[in-house]
């Protein structure tokens, strides 16, 4: 007895609601209210002159590269220094997350350098930093041993020896500066000044809202963020930041899609106050990126000048006629925490349902051979080869399906990652991309159903599964439920889309 169009339809659309309503009923929710308006920031006023007045960088300089002894390795980096007799200001530069190699700093390097400020670019270390694993105690130390080094040197002025950071080097250099009062200076570009995780999420949040991206995407992937262990996500930058004493430069980009500026500046802000510190000068770039480029091309106009005129200025330009100037900035949302996934819904299991799947998989085939090869002389009825068939296809389509679906997951979020670097004329493969993901879902729910009533009615017209038979059912029907139960919690199935 067959099972009928009607009633598998009907089974299938349960089944899609019952998955579609497990997305909302199970936390976490990530849904980042808008940010209210601060009339603060409404109001700044522009860049005094004395900042942005020209520097004439053509200097002769000397270039070295050096080696410097650090925890666990050695750290190499290239070294600039003006030729102009006399003792100079000087500055570290401490990179942000990845790789951070000290060729990403060399047009600021040799501005500086020709300007009369001696700086220092390094390789970030290899030992202790890793995707999983950020220690930026052990990063700013990293850059502590950069400032004993300048320290050394006859050229440079020990009073006048400072670190600059950006976006992840936000959270290092303050580490520095708070331990060690051989830092005379602090910068800071694009820090973010919140946690880690609550940068993360904003930026993903902000940069898919101008990738056009469905609402489904930004819950597939803050749900996942909610269930990774990484102790350093939840990292506190103000109690460091609440340390700093030495004179403060921040710098942000008005179109910066990586950082909530404005709840960083108000953090700084409420850092500075808080360590009784007064000389602090924080500048907003119009039109400046992450990297205080204009759409990844030259450097935003007036950032290398207000950055040359502070530090050579030091100590007069410590303290500032006005904190906060420069363009007006605008922050539409709010910089949300993701909250941690249930047990249920962490890392340990989403790995040990994949698992299972997999195992399933692997068994499924498996049996399958198995029944082939030892069918004709089984003792099982005429009709087992008949309608064991069938039921064999059917298995082996959902498995290449929910390992399509597993594939498409993941270049999807690469996808997303690689466009928010360069979101021009993205969003049409954004929604394309997301498209596929949520077709290949629903096929997967299809399948199952469908096979599972073929199975249903096979047993009806009397076949006698063997125990591997069984196997193989239970291993890919098993492992199919499990990912489509994964694929409910992480919003494959909700609506809207």
């Amino acid at each position: 007895m067959r099972t009928g169009r009607g009633t598998l339809s009907v089974a299938a659309g349960l089944v899609l609601v019952a998955l579609a309503t497990v997305g909302y009923v199970l936390p976490p929710a990530f849904d980042p209210p808008p940010l209210k308006v601060d009339p603060s920031f409404q109001t700044i006023p522009a860049q005094p002159a004395s900042e942005l007045k020209p520097v004439v960088a053509v200097d002769p300089i000397h270039r070295r590269e050096i080696s410097v002894a650090a925890e666990g390795q050695r750290l190499y980096g290239t070294l600039r220094v003006p030729t102009k007799p006399g003792r100079h200001p000087a500055m570290v530069f401490v990179s942000g997350s990845g790789n951070g190699s000290r060729t990403e700093f060399t047009p600021q390097a040799e501005f500086l350098a020709k300007a009369g400020v001696v700086t220092i670019a390094f390789d970030k270390r290899t030992v202790g930093y890793n995707f999983r694993e950020r220690d930026f105690s052990l990063l700013a130390d990293d850059a502590l041993r950069m400032v004993e080094y300048l320290r050394t040197l006859p050229e440079v002025d020990p009073a006048r020896v400072g670190i600059w950071g950006v976006s992840e080097g936000g959270w290092v250099v303050p580490i520095a500066a708070a331990k060690s009062t051989a830092v005379g200076f602090v910068v800071l570009v694009s820090s973010p000044n919140v946690s880690p995780l609550r940068q993360v999420a904003w930026a993903l949040n902000e940069q898919l809202l101008r990738l056009h991206a469905p609402i489904g995407a930004r819950d597939l992937l803050t749900r996942a963020m909610g269930g990774v262990g990484f102790d350093f996500l939840r990292y506190d930058a103000m109690p460091a930041l609440s340390q700093m004493k030495q004179p403060v430069l921040a710098f942000y980009g008005t179109t910066d899609p990586s950082i909530p500026f404005v709840e960083s500046t108000k953090a700084l802000i409420t850092a500075m106050d808080k360590a009784g510190n007064d000389a602090y000068t924080i500048r907003f770039m119009a039109d400046g990126d992450h990297a205080m480029r204009v759409h990844g091309g030259p450097f935003t106009k007036g950032y290398l000048e207000t950055l040359a005129n502070w530090i050579t200025g030091l100590p007069a330009t410590a303290k500032p006629s006005v904190h906060m100037a420069g363009a007006t900035p605008v922050q539409r949302f709010e910089a949300a925490d993701v909250p941690e996934a249930p047990w249920y819904a962490g890392g340990t299991m989403l790995g040990l349902t994949i698992c299972l799947a997999a195992v399933g998989y692997v068994a499924g085939p498996v049996a399958a051979i198995v029944v082939r090869l030892r069918g004709r002389g089984h003792i099982a009825v005429e009709a087992n080869a008949r309608l064991w068939k069938p039921i064999r296809r059917r298995l082996v389509r959902i498995a290449w399906t929910s390992l399509g679906l597993l594939a498409s997951v993941v270049a999807f979020i690469t996808l997303l990652v690689l466009f928010s670097i360069n979101q021009a004329g993205a969003w049409p493969a954004v929604l394309a991309g997301w498209l596929v993901v949520r077709a290949l879902a629903v096929l997967m729910l299809i399948q199952e159903v469908t096979a599972v009533a073929a199975f249903v009615s096979a047993l009806r017209e009397g076949m006698q599964p063997s125990r591997w038979q069984h196997v193989a059912v239970a291993g890919v029907l098993g492992g199919t439920g499990l990912l489509m139960v994964a694929a409910a919690y992480y919003g494959l199935f909700s609506f809207p889309w």
